[in-house]
Parts: structure tokens; sequence; C-alpha cells
């Protein structure tokens, strides 16, 4: 998963691709649970670009998108949010693959 750089390359990717953002911080303990099986939920979706959003350091883009808990999810197809997975809940594997099932099927 990259890590988002930028506003501009947030909204460039947004325009451009078929993407996911997970919204995380390096202290949230939610987070770290979920990070060991990232890496094989993005192999099997591979119609997303997958990158990793600081919420500390885009607060002002989390509250644009109104992310108020992490880990936390937004997908984007041509321009336009296609899902979201936002709580302040801790995320499940089977949650997480529903979510992206939901927003691969919502892109097209």
């Amino acid at each position: 998963m990259e890590k988002l750089t930028s506003v501009e390359q947030f909204n460039k990717l947004v325009e451009n691709e078929t993407v996911v953002f997970m919204f995380s911080a390096d202290w949230c303990p939610d987070c770290r649970v979920i990070e060991p099986i990232l890496p094989r939920i993005e192999a099997d979706f591979p119609s997303f670009s997958f990158y990793y959003v600081d919420r500390d350091e885009f607060i002002d883009l989390c509250q644009e998108h109104m992310v108020m808990g992490i880990p936390s999810f937004l997908a984007f197809s041509n321009g336009k949010e296609v899902d979201r997975f936002v709580s302040k809940d801790r995320k499940t594997e089977e949650e997480i693959i529903e979510f992206l099932t939901r927003a691969e099927a919502n892109s097209y």
C-alpha cells in the first residue's frame, strides 16, 4: 500500500484511478490489528490501487470526507465515491472484503 503524500495527489488519484484510501494512524491499535491481512486483501482486489492516508497528516481531508473514525476506507472510481466503510469500530477481515466486493461492483 502506497502512502499518500499530498492533497493534490489525492485529487489526481480520485479523478484518474479506481482507488481505495485507508485512513489510519501509527498510534491506532485497531489499525495495527488489520495491518497483517492487508497485503493479501490488496492482492485479491487488483482492480483497485490502495493508498494509506495518515489521519494526522491529512486532518482537513478527513474532515472534508467525513472520516471521523479510523481505520476507515473510501473507494473512488471515475471521479466519484463509489462506497465507504467509515466508523470508529475495529474492522474484521470479512467486513473489509465485503466492503471491497461492494465497492468493486459499484465501480463499473
